[in-house]
């Protein structure tokens, strides 16, 4: 591991100095320890003394799909609450008779549903919270549901909307009773944050209208539109409470109180579910870029440039955080990097 380090330190370093990413944060581990960690870089380039730290927080953008909607299904279906299989119309008022009835959980896990590609939620929909659910729930579907895996961010939005009539609770409510505090993710929210945490953020993208980089605010527009808090994006979160996460997938008894989702969910989400269709995913989990089925190493990104592995096979994790929007859109830069770091961290 120490010759991994160093490779791994380079690797990031060189990120800085290409300008893929102000600064990053990183750490390797088991279901025993954190193995190595690290930071690289600044937290902001207008702020060259203010280095990145362990404990700054970044907007997790597309891991709120792990985090929030992931763990909080999977508790739903470790209580006998929801069956993957059942059509959704067929329990859920709210669908029924409608397109997204005769879809599946399962299907909106897989990316497998149908569903409208883009979310355009604001040009559909308009800006009240009520009008987009109800948009989003009866929209007509783009192909049969089970015919191919298209990755659309609707389908986390429509299972957040599926916890949240499950259980009763607003989705961050249930996020934070059933995963995040039961873990001691104490650092993990959805916001806006309030400004003693805000200054401790990676700022992302410019924001035209202000003149300023989003810092505290979810970058994902569809989490602005919807006050913060969406299946979509909108969490931030920390190193150290991924790290947590990622030790109790692999031996949930790690954590000081058992989470909603267990053992069962997880070796069930980090298996193939979609047959024979292309690309290969478990439940919203997919085979990182590659890695052999041997390898067994699973992995959830960011839009941001958040990223975290996961191998029940080798009893690994590792997670990769940076504020790559800083600087461009360009998605090859980083992708190179998040492909090099995994291949040091599970080499």
């Amino acid at each position: 591991m120490p010759y991994r380090i160093k490779r791994i330190e380079n690797l990031l370093s060189q990120g800085v100095r290409d300008k893929v990413y102000p600064g990053a944060v990183w750490a390797v581990g088991d279901s025993g320890e954190v193995r190595a960690t690290g930071t690289t870089g600044v937290l902001d380039p207008d702020e060259p003394d203010v280095r990145m730290r362990p404990d700054t927080v970044f907007d997790a953008a597309s891991l709120t799909k792990i985090l929030a909607v992931w763990a909080s299904i999977g508790a739903l279906w470790e209580d006998n609450v929801l069956d993957l299989d059942t059509p959704l119309g067929s329990f859920w008022s709210e669908v029924t008779d409608h397109p997204l009835g005769a879809v599946t959980a399962r299907q909106l896990l897989t990316h497998t549903a149908g569903l409208p590609l883009r979310a355009q939620l604001k040009n559909l929909y308009g800006t009240d919270p009520a009008s987009i659910r109800r948009g989003v729930l009866h929209e007509a579907l783009n192909r049969p549901p089970g015919e191919a895996v298209e990755y659309t961010d609707r389908a986390a939005l429509i299972l957040g909307y599926l916890a949240e009539h499950l259980s009763g609770r607003p989705l961050d409510q249930l996020c934070e009773t059933r995963t995040w505090r039961p873990l001691g993710m104490d650092s993990t929210r959805f916001g806006p944050l309030p400004a003693d945490i805000a200054c401790r953020c990676a700022p992302t993208e410019l924001d035209q209208d202000t003149g300023t980089h989003l810092k505290g605010i979810a970058h994902d527009f569809s989490a602005r539109l919807l006050g913060g808090v969406c299946g979509i994006a909108g969490a931030f979160t920390i190193l150290n409470d991924l790290t947590a996460f990622l030790r109790y997938m692999l031996d949930h008894t790690t954590a000081r109180v058992e989470a909603g989702f267990g053992a069962d969910w997880c070796a069930y989400s980090l298996t193939v579910q979609t047959g024979g269709l292309q690309p290969v995913r478990g439940l919203f989990w997919h085979p990182a870029p590659g890695t052999t089925d041997e390898e067994d190493v699973w992995v959830h990104y960011g839009f941001t440039g958040t990223g975290m592995w996961v191998s029940p096979t080798q009893d690994r994790w590792a997670v990769l955080l940076a504020n790559k929007l800083y600087y461009s859109r360009d998605r090859q830069p980083l992708t190179d990097i998040r492909n090099a770091f995994r291949q040091e961290a599970f080499a």
